[in-house]
């Protein structure tokens, strides 16, 4: 099956279609790892209230969801999130260098967020 976009008709197909868990044995271990998707979710929208940013936690998760679904991560992440949040993601996936150059897309003009860059680059430091 080829994806042109993802949509809530296909979006489970898809995720299902790049899932490589080699531990997982059930359905409910794959939902626990989709699942990861709204716990990013969740701490970049506290980020966005309470500009307190989770750094490690947030790349722990984004770390499994690359594990287990491959670059079809980043696809999925961007389907998820509402678009005030994409600057953040957008950011974290540049620094794990996910951030596909081919095709251009609409996120290429996003802008990165500078306090989260500023974070990484500390870690990236340490």
């Amino acid at each position: 099956m080829r994806f042109t976009e993802i949509n809530d008709d296909n979006y489970l197909l898809f995720a299902i279609k790049y899932y490589e868990n080699p531990h997982a044995v059930t359905r409910e271990d794959f939902e626990d790892d989709l699942k990861k998707i709204r716990y990013v979710k969740r701490l970049l929208r506290r980020y966005d209230t309470t500009k307190v940013l989770k750094t490690h936690l947030i790349l722990n998760h984004l770390t499994v969801l690359f594990n287990v679904f491959g670059d079809a991560a980043v696809p999925l992440l961007f389907y998820n999130l509402e678009r005030d949040l994409w600057s953040s993601i957008k950011t974290f996936l540049v620094f794990f260098g996910k951030l596909p150059e081919y095709p251009r897309t609409c996120v290429e003009d996003i802008p990165l967020d500078q306090y989260c860059l500023d974070q990484l680059e500390k870690l990236n430091e340490e």
